[in-house]
């Protein structure tokens, strides 16, 4: 009877991951699965609860890293929020340098720096953002500026 409720949280925890997509939730409902195989077993309610969260941790922290890696290289895993703007252009609105500056980017009017040591870029230019560092983004100028 104890391990229906390990079942019945791997369930729960596997509907958030069809709203979530981040495969947390998969690796903790991987986990309640395994704390319910060991009730079933006829583990004590302590031995289930640390094979669950042992066997959890060990999900999330190997099999996830991996399966992410191979969705982004298929092309599979859309990006959102400031990971989706890294690499998309952006106009300089006046001059960037290491401590300030503005861009127009998806839009949006952003603050901006170069990279550490980078040149300043001037008005006007079209750059790359290299990277999101809070609300500032990191950018570069093209290739051919």
């Amino acid at each position: 009877m104890d391990s229906m409720w390990w079942f019945i949280g791997a369930m729960a925890l596997g509907i958030v991951e069809v709203f979530t997509l981040d495969l947390t939730f998969a690796m903790l409902a991987g986990g309640a699965l395994a704390g319910g195989a060991a009730a079933l077993l006829g583990a004590p309610l302590w031995l289930s609860i640390v094979i669950a969260c042992l066997v959890a941790a060990l999900l999330l922290f190997t099999l996830r890293p991996y399966l992410l890696k191979s969705l982004r290289a298929k092309g599979e895993l859309i990006e959102t929020n400031a990971v989706a703007l890294i690499g998309a252009m952006a106009r300089t609105l006046d001059e960037v340098t290491e401590t300030r500056g503005r861009v127009k980017l998806s839009g949006e009017v952003w603050s901006a720096r170069t990279e550490d040591d980078a040149p300043p870029i001037a008005e006007g230019i079209e750059v790359t953002v290299v990277a999101i560092r809070g609300a500032t983004a990191i950018v570069a100028p093209e290739k051919g500026e």
